[in-house]
């Protein structure tokens, strides 16, 4: 038996810190130095790992949930198109679900993708409302294709500054996926994973902790301790307890969110050396410049090796 659902998740905006430190006189730019509204529009919805800034992720997830299952399209290496060969869609009952509405969910749900991908922000709402609401006729208010219609349309409105829309939208889905799944349930943990990122891109610095923290203990239990997903929320909370001066704190789960990339194979992906530079900035910032400096031999190290 499996259930099925979709979840996109906009990662944050980068943090804005008001100067970049330097070494030798080399700006130490972190992931959160450039504002995301000098990137370019596509630059913030490519397909992308799950913890990848400014990134888009396609989340499908199947029951029982497994690590394997909360992966995105880039880690897994398939097109789009390997995720809709199910025609019909099975609740935890084992009935299955499949009628005009839930085929039109599917569909809005696809479009809305699509123009939110091109830009064209305001065709994207459109159908992201469109599909919540066919995800509520076709399938029942409470389902849980309504908390994943629910979270895409919050995570739209975080990303386009609709932060009054948001809020309750995110708060909707959680409590639906407690409801089908029980408070511990590692869908719980993504929903409030975006929850925090709602917060963080407030500077509600308390209520993202809480987020984080009770996403980071349901992750680590589900997926395991050395799962990346688990180390993306990790690094999330370093984050925000860095701006909360909590200095200490903060470098032992960013270093640890690094370790756990690099012990999963990918200590030379664009994710951990944009992690690496981010904890060259906190050192820097700390007049830690050796520190600093090493991280930065590192890269180097790194980049030079991905030419050969």
């Amino acid at each position: 038996m499996r259930s099925f659902s979709i979840f996109w998740r906009f990662s944050s905006p980068r943090a804005a810190f008001a100067d970049v430190p330097t070494i030798k006189g080399i700006p130490v730019y972190s992931e959160f130095d450039r504002p995301a509204n000098r990137r370019h529009p596509r630059e913030l919805f490519t397909w992308a790992s799950a913890a990848a800034p400014a990134a888009l992720l396609f989340w499908m997830n199947m029951d029982p949930v497994s690590a394997e299952e909360v992966t995105t399209l880039s880690n897994s290496e398939k097109g789009k198109d390997a995720h809709y060969d199910v025609s019909l869609s099975r609740v935890d009952d084992g009935s299955v679900v499949s009628n005009v509405h839930t085929t039109k969910w599917r569909i809005f749900t696809d479009n809305g993708r699509d123009y939110f991908l091109q830009g064209k922000l305001e065709e994207a709402e459109k159908f992201f409302l469109s599909a919540l609401e066919e995800a509520k006729e076709g399938f029942g208010e409470r389902d849980p294709h309504v908390a994943s219609a629910s979270n895409n349309l919050a995570e739209f409105y975080r990303v386009t500054k609709a932060l009054d829309k948001a809020e309750p939208l995110y708060s909707e889905a959680i409590k639906i996926l407690e409801e089908s799944f029980g408070p511990e349930d590692v869908r719980v943990g993504a929903a409030l994973h975006n929850l925090g990122q709602f917060y963080f891109v407030q500077r509600k610095l308390e209520e993202a902790q809480k987020c984080y923290e009770r996403a980071l203990k349901i992750k680590g239990r589900v997926l395991g301790f050395g799962n990346p997903d688990y180390a993306d929320t990790m690094y999330h909370l370093g984050v925000v307890l860095y701006l909360q001066g909590r200095e200490k704190e903060s470098e032992a789960l960013v270093v640890d969110s690094i370790r756990i990339l690099e012990e999963a194979g990918q200590g030379e992906s664009k994710l951990c050396i944009k992690r690496l530079r981010h904890l060259a900035q906190m050192y820097a910032r700390s007049n830690r410049r050796d520190d600093a400096e090493n991280i930065l031999k590192k890269i180097n190290r790194i980049l030079e090796l991905s030419k050969i």
